[in-house]
């Protein structure tokens, strides 16, 4: 088919309210709303491959333990499996005295009594019925006027009230969701769910749960948050009602509408672990949860152990978790950029462990959650000398003085650029090895001797020159300065460094001289010894052999 010249012009803008006095864009998130989860009825449905019961199990297992206390855990009256598995979970006591499952039914009769028997037995059960309300969906879809979107949703209520009566011993609680809510005029939803809040006559004590579905996003998040609070100024029996966002993707900002709906009044939240669900998805929960705490709002859920999480949702799903994704993703609290790298750097070396987070480019620490540092930090060809310092100190505990941060920033970029490739904290010791502690030629360090007397150093070294012995004596005011003295190369020492590798018996002591040969460029050497003297001798021996060697470059 032929594209339209202005495709744009099949659609049209989604109409605003008019809330002259909105107070949402004020409002700050200061608490934990009620979460629940539906990964296992939203999330299972719109799998390739539904979970089996053995998945549902563990899912709903890793659900408790995060801290999840309300769980929608089938539509049993649309699935023998999901009916089973909600048997299961009641029978087998597998849901804990704090934790209600919900179950979710269309507004039939047959259906809601299927529904009840799934969750016979149940210590607490939430019913979730629903019928659409939106007009194309009541045009389109089910061919009824206004009045008889409002009758579904009376009679199923009716039909719930009753049979929940016959069953006394659960403790029953009921939710309603006009479907398509965010497509719905606004007024016209109060209307349905006043006409539902008279059947179900809740109280403060006993509240009915009143879900606002974006079941399909169809505006930008400030008019959901528009709808959600003047719902919420109209509704009846506001404080017997709690208002739920059920926000879904297709826009992809559907954590940003819940976090506005949290702002306009809303006291729930629906969603899934890491966003799965049909379409683009429903809104994902551990991002919410995780951007409060980013403000200093604890969101009641634990999440100190995400990878753990997202092996099992990643598991159950059969779908991988994007490598960017916030918080989780592999690459979420990497930086390759070298100036991102030595900002982070910083900012670690900085942080007080006991004050308020404030490293760059980390909302939060991702000790937090259970990931290692080890990956905050990579390096590869946009790699600067941050990255490369952070790295080396992290894994092996050197600590690079600033220029030789530069100086060797140089060797490894030759070496990114010539693989193409990221490289590991290994292959950057490997290379700092082989081009500074194993510059051992021509001169190689094999035994010295140290004398002090009165302020003055003697040093007797013995230095192995292309295959001969050669033993140099020197005096000076330190060791370095008498070594240097000995030496038959003319050599300014520029810089110089040292500190301690570990502690305890298994300490080391590593050296890091600068010199410069000649008037040449200055170089760098570096060593590594339990003797802080031998060290620093390995660091100037480096240095110079690695002077001579590019001076011999340059020569021929």
């Amino acid at each position: 088919m032929p594209m339209i010249n202005n495709p744009s012009s099949r659609y049209r803008a989604f109409p605003t309210l008019d809330i002259p006095d909105r107070q949402w864009p004020s409002q700050t998130i200061t608490q934990a709303p009620i979460w629940l989860s539906s990964d296992l009825r939203d999330g299972n449905q719109s799998l390739i491959e539904p979970m089996d019961a053995e998945k549902k199990m563990r899912f709903f297992k890793t659900l408790v333990q995060v801290g999840i206390k309300e769980i929608e855990v089938g539509f049993p009256s649309a699935s023998q499996t999901d009916f089973d598995f909600v048997r299961e979970l009641i029978e087998g006591g597998h849901i804990p005295d704090d934790v209600t499952i919900q179950v979710l039914t269309q507004a039939r009769e047959d259906l809601i009594t299927r529904t009840f028997d799934s969750v016979k037995g149940a210590k607490r059960a939430i019913i979730h019925y629903y019928n659409a309300t939106a007009p194309s969906f009541r045009r389109i879809v089910f061919n009824q006027d206004k009045a008889g979107v409002v009758d579904i949703a009376v009679s199923a209520a009716q039909i719930i009230t009753r049979i929940a009566a016959e069953r006394p011993e659960t403790q029953w609680r009921f939710e309603y969701s006009p479907e398509v809510f965010s497509s719905t005029e606004t007024d016209f939803a109060v209307e349905v769910c006043n006409a539902v809040i008279g059947v179900f006559q809740p109280t403060p004590d006993n509240k009915l749960i009143l879900n606002l579905p974006a079941t399909i996003e169809a505006a930008t998040p400030n008019i959901y948050a528009d709808q959600i609070e003047w719902f919420g100024r109209h509704i009846d029996r506001r404080d017997s009602v709690l208002i739920s966002l059920h926000t879904h993707n297709d826009r992809g900002t559907g954590v940003a509408a819940t976090e506005l709906g949290l702002m306009a009044g809303a006291d729930r939240v629906e969603g899934c672990l890491f966003g799965n669900g049909e379409r683009t998805g429903n809104v994902d929960l551990v991002t919410v949860a995780l951007n409060m705490y980013s403000q200093g709002v604890h969101p009641g859920l634990d999440f100190s152990d995400i990878d753990a999480v997202r092996k099992v949702v990643e598991e159950c799903n059969q779908l991988p978790v994007h490598p960017r994704h916030p918080y989780v993703g592999d690459l979420v609290h990497t930086a390759f950029s070298g100036s991102h790298q030595d900002a982070i750097r910083k900012g670690f070396a900085q942080q007080d462990p006991n004050g308020i987070w404030e490293v760059p480019y980390l909302p939060i620490d991702p000790a937090d959650i259970g990931r290692s540092y080890e990956a905050v930090i990579r390096v590869n060809s946009q790699s600067g000398k941050g990255g490369i310092a952070y790295l080396l100190e992290q894994e092996y505990g050197i600590s690079l003085p600033r220029r030789m941060q530069i100086e060797f920033s140089q060797v490894v970029q030759r070496e990114t650029d010539r693989l193409g490739l990221e490289m590991t904290a290994r292959q950057i010791y490997q290379l700092l090895d082989q081009e500074y502690l194993q510059a051992s030629t021509p001169y190689a360090l094999i035994r010295h001797r140290l004398q002090d007397e009165n302020g003055t150093s003697a040093v007797d070294v013995e230095v192995l020159n292309e295959g001969d012995t050669q033993h140099w004596r020197g005096l000076g005011k330190g060791p370095l300065e008498a070594l240097v003295a000995g030496l038959p190369d003319q050599l300014e020492i520029m810089d110089y460094h040292e500190h301690a590798i570990g502690s305890g018996t298994n300490a080391k002591a590593a050296a890091y001289v600068e010199i410069r040969l000649d008037n040449g460029r200055p170089l760098h050497g570096v060593g590594i010894d339990e003797n802080l003297t031998t060290a620093s001798f390995r660091a100037l021996f480096s240095a110079l052999n690695r002077a001579l060697g590019e001076a011999a470059r340059l020569a021929a």
